[in-house]
């Protein structure tokens, strides 16, 4: 008896992979890194600078992550399996698999802290901090809280479980129209309040004025690791997302859009938070306590700070809910495809198995704060695997993998397809992307590679 083929799940609409994608890439991280490390690099100056690592190395990559989903309508080990005989490439396909789920059992613990921050924005708690240290003490009391702690863990794991469990089109893709254009209202109306603050001129320099002096070897080697890690590249998630498109849509059009939406999210969050935080004459340079042990702070300090203490938080949720369903969607995606799993059953199974390896990274914080693997607690630990060591390596070995093994010639016929009007138009452009892809990429991963690990 022949097999029946199951039809596999596609986008409803272009739009849809399109902020569903960005929802990917726009993360806990774009709200304060990115504003932060800009700011400390020379501020527009460090922007230009990262615009052009986008294009040479973000957008080229980007680019050949959905193109080699679309080719294969498969997860990262499926598209591989289906384009190369080798156990090796196969294995970096499972790679992909292994660091998004990794990231994901610790990125829900994050998550779940801003979650938790919705109800203290609530509950007025912000108001009794006039010092950011007495504002880090409550965040401190708060994560060394067991209870507090694993339970937002499990609501946010819970809530991003209900998107990938409704499926790509009644679930990912329509949770992604409503929560991403609510999070660019968001982002809008706080960037207004705080160019409006008295004294946010100093943000809007420290921000946005061009500050050639700070720039350094090191400052270009932070923009490539940011345009890098920004758009969820060597994760899996956009290879994942580019497999339910359809051979009919644009590839060059849509990962243009992807790339402008995470940009101008991180900028929008840059002039939010540093126009308040100059404003209310708090510290800029605080890194990634600026979320948790400043900002409660600024809301103290400015007009309407109760309603946009709660907005604020509401928005980073929903970053962050964004990054995590695609990070669970790949997981679920690789079940279904390769052992025949029902989405329902791999959303719950390994919606728990998540849960499970989640639980040492919200104790690393109170329980397990004492133990340590390589002089790393486990949250650490697992975040050192896979933002220095496994994503890069994945961002790499993808990008050889499109120019030396699989090769431009059948890339090229699987890019064509609805991009017809690019390669009549702007034969540059493909030139472009198949010399960066080839030569750029890779060499430029590998030395944000040695960055992350130290050796630069």
């Amino acid at each position: 008896m022949a097999e029946i083929k199951k039809v596999r799940e596609k986008w409803g609409s272009k739009l849809g992979f399109i902020l569903a994608a960005a929802g990917s890439a726009i993360g806990l991280g774009n709200i304060w890194k990115f504003p932060y490390i800009a700011g400390e690099n020379g501020g527009a100056a460090f922007i230009f600078i990262y615009l052009i690592c986008i294009v040479i190395i973000g957008l080229p990559v980007l680019i050949a992550e959905v193109l080699l989903g679309r080719t294969t309508q498969r997860n990262p080990v499926g598209a591989f399996k289906k384009l190369s005989d080798s156990k090796f490439w196969i294995g970096v396909g499972s790679l992909g698999v292994i660091a998004g789920f990794l990231i994901l059992s610790y990125y829900i613990v994050i998550a779940g802290w801003s979650l938790g921050y919705i109800f203290e924005a609530f509950n007025g708690s912000f108001f009794e901090f006039n010092q950011s240290n007495t504002s880090a003490a409550h965040f401190n009391d708060l994560i060394q809280n067991v209870t507090w702690n694993v339970g937002f863990t499990i609501a946010f794991l819970l809530i991003t479980m209900i998107f990938v469990y409704s499926g790509v089109q009644k679930g990912i893709e329509r949770g992604s129209k409503i929560l991403m254009p609510i999070l660019l209202l968001l982002l809008v109306i706080s960037a207004v309040k705080g160019i409006s603050l008295p004294g946010s001129e100093k943000g809007i320099s420290f921000l946005l004025e061009p500050n050639w002096s700070l720039v350094t070897p090191s400052s270009i080697l932070v923009a490539l690791g940011h345009a890098f890690f920004t758009l969820s590249l060597g994760m899996g998630a956009m290879l994942t997302y580019g497999s339910y498109l359809g051979k009919e849509n644009n590839i060059f059009s849509a990962s243009t859009q992807i790339v402008f939406l995470d940009t101008i999210i991180a900028l929008l969050a840059g002039l939010a938070i540093f126009t308040s935080v100059f404003a209310t004459q708090q510290d800029p340079s605080a890194g990634p306590g600026l979320i948790f042990h400043t900002l409660p702070v600024v809301f103290t300090k400015m007009p309407g700070g109760y309603i946009f203490s709660i907005l604020f938080f509401f928005l980073l949720t929903i970053a962050a809910l964004t990054s995590a369903i695609s990070l669970l969607e790949v997981v679920v995606s690789y079940f279904v495809d390769e052992k025949g799993w029902r989405r329902h059953s791999a959303v719950i199974v390994f919606g728990g198995v998540t849960f499970l390896i989640a639980i040492p990274s919200a104790l690393s914080f109170n329980v397990l704060s004492d133990f340590h693997i390589f002089g790393l607690n486990f949250f650490d630990l697992a975040d050192y695997l896979t933002s220095n060591i496994m994503l890069p390596l994945g961002g790499m070995l993808i990008s050889i993998f499109v120019a030396w093994i699989w090769g431009f010639d059948k890339a090229l016929v699987e890019l064509k397809q609805g991009a017809e009007n690019v390669f009549s138009n702007y034969p540059f452009v493909i030139s472009a992307w198949k010399i960066f892809v080839k030569y750029f990429a890779p060499v430029l991963i590998f030395l944000v590679l040695l960055n992350s690990l130290g050796v630069l």
